[in-house]
């Protein structure tokens, strides 16, 4: 099926094509071509969320084609073509009045929304298909993003790491280094150490010392939970370095509030944290960095070992430790891992790094391996 998304895109494949048959079309005001499309013939068509007039409509649904109408006072668009954009759900927060953003930010809105229920009670329908259809749109974009960035590297790690602390310039250096390799670099999209990834991917193509001078900039505030001045001196890296590499964010409004880390160019938000999490790991085909974490961090590790182990996705990719001391003396996963790979494939892609250079590396060494 061909998926159109713009104007634009509808003129042209109307003038290649002549039909909307078996066409997607999503988020489009077609109210401007309702002679063109009454014209035509429709069938098998999907309109996601399109302005409609009421004759078109009609002839759109006698044509055989199925329309998914817009849903009312909604703070996001359940059909949107795009990834978030960066800065996009910081729309609303104005630096220095902190209240704007638990407010008026884009990201806060949506937050709100998906809580506005007791503790316990179950989602309303309407809403739960709201969430679902905006899910897939995000699932449709990111498959999109990804045939231009194939080789995607996710790091993984602990909100709770402090800009200040040496293992956030430690997961910084790593995001430069996997950049600089050629690899898309992927995180969940949170502070800490997610944050720290991809500020050192935006970072790949500035001079070494961009890094130490943005960490310099970022200690003005470490702590998230006081919103706008952790954003501002976020936004100071951003004025001081305006043009970075493209990277990702797969994060979720599941967990509670967390800012989205500014430094990611595309963000992939989900309400589902099941498909974010699965997702994040399941894209990451170049390899997967585990800094220290806690829960959501040890539950990842062993979400990508299940799929390695099965080879679930037709790839078997390298996991890699970061921080030895952690992984095998205070919270040994990678030698329970090594137990469970056995003489399968995967225990040879496990491997442990103490510093950045190394977990790079082992990436190089040990390529994805596809059955």
């Amino acid at each position: 099926m061909r998926e159109i998304h713009t104007i634009d895109e509808f003129d042209a494949h109307v003038a290649e094509v002549g039909t909307l048959e078996g066409i997607v079309v999503q988020g489009v005001d077609l109210s401007v071509r309702s002679d063109v499309i009454e014209s035509l013939s429709c069938a098998g068509g999907t309109f996601l969320g399109n302005r409609l007039e009421v004759s078109t409509l009609e002839h759109v649904l006698e044509s055989g084609a199925v329309v998914f109408p817009r849903l009312p006072d909604l703070p996001f668009d359940m059909y949107r073509p795009t990834l978030y954009r960066q800065g996009e759900l910081l729309t609303g927060w104005v630096p220095g009045e902190p209240e704007s953003f638990e407010r008026d930010a884009l990201d806060s809105l949506i937050y709100a929304w998906s809580t506005d229920r007791d503790t316990g009670e179950n989602i309303a329908v309407i809403d739960a298909l709201a969430t679902r259809l905006h899910d897939h749109a995000i699932d449709d974009a990111l498959a999109e993003h990804l045939t231009h960035h194939p080789d995607v590297v996710a790091v993984m790690g602990g909100h709770s790491l402090v800009r200040t602390d040496p293992a956030y310039r430690t997961a910084a250096e790593l995001g430069r280094l996997l950049a600089r390799q050629g690899w898309h670099v992927a995180t969940g999209g949170g502070p800490g150490a997610m944050e720290a990834a991809n500020l050192g991917a935006w970072l790949a193509g500035a001079p070494d010392d961009a890094l130490d001078e943005s960490i310099a900039l970022l200690a003005a505030e470490v702590d998230y939970r006081r919103a706008d001045p952790y954003l501002r001196a976020g936004q100071a890296v951003l004025d001081a370095y305006p043009e970075g590499t493209d990277n990702l964010a797969v994060p979720t409004w599941f967990y509670g509030h967390e800012p989205t880390n500014q430094f990611a160019t595309h963000v992939a938000k989900y309400f589902a944290n099941s498909i974010r999490e699965d997702g994040l790991l399941a894209l990451a085909t170049r390899g997967v960095v585990f800094t220290p974490g806690s829960a959501g961090t040890t539950q990842e590790v062993f979400q990508d070992a299940t799929q390695n182990h099965y080879d679930v996705f037709g790839v078997v990719s390298p996991m890699v430790f970061l921080d030895a001391t952690f992984w095998t003396d205070t919270f040994p996963a990678e030698p329970l891992l090594r137990r469970l790979a056995g003489d399968r494939p995967y225990g040879k892609m496990i491997g442990v790094a103490d510093t950045a250079a190394a977990a790079r590396a082992f990436l190089v060494d040990h390529p994805p391996q596809r059955s």
